[in-house]
This record gives C-alpha cells, sequence and structure tokens, in this order.
C-alpha cells in the first residue's frame, strides 16, 4: 500500500509543471517525496513509486527530481 496525503485512492491529483522535487529516505526509513517549498508531497514503500509519484507531481520532468542521500521529513501542515 502507498501512503499519499494529497490524493484519491487512484489518483495523483494536480500537476505542478517544472516543480523540483526531492526522493529520499526519511528517520524511519520509508520513502519520502517533498515539492522544495511542501507544495505537496507524501511517503511512499518504495523508491519506485516516490519516483513514479515525482515525476507525475512535476509534470514528467526528470531532471527536476533530485535524489538526496540525507533524511528528508514530509511534514503535513496544520490548519
Amino acid at each position: 500500500m502507498t501512503l499519499r496525503s494529497d490524493d484519491s485512492s487512484h489518483s495523483y491529483g494536480t500537476t505542478h509543471i517544472g516543480a523540483i522535487v526531492f526522493v529520499g529516505r526519511n528517520r524511519a526509513g520509508n520513502w519520502a517525496a517533498r515539492e522544495t517549498r511542501g507544495a505537496f508531497g507524501g511517503l511512499f514503500i518504495d523508491r519506485a513509486e516516490a519516483l513514479k509519484y515525482a515525476l507525475f507531481k512535476n509534470g514528467g520532468d526528470p531532471e527536476s527530481i533530485i535524489e538526496v542521500a540525507r533524511e528528508i521529513e514530509f511534514e503535513i501542515p496544520r490548519p
């Protein structure tokens, strides 16, 4: 099961053309994808799902995806 914060179970929602997306692991070892300003992101069961999500959300531009070696966190904004 893939965990996502901003979409339905079968759709990734709105795309953000040209958005830079970081992909990496969080402190717990889960795969995370996060737009640089936090406009979107999510937690995923594996690297492939995180990259698939990042590609969809940034309009299919692989050069705008940065895989990071450091830990990244996806934070859900509070209302």
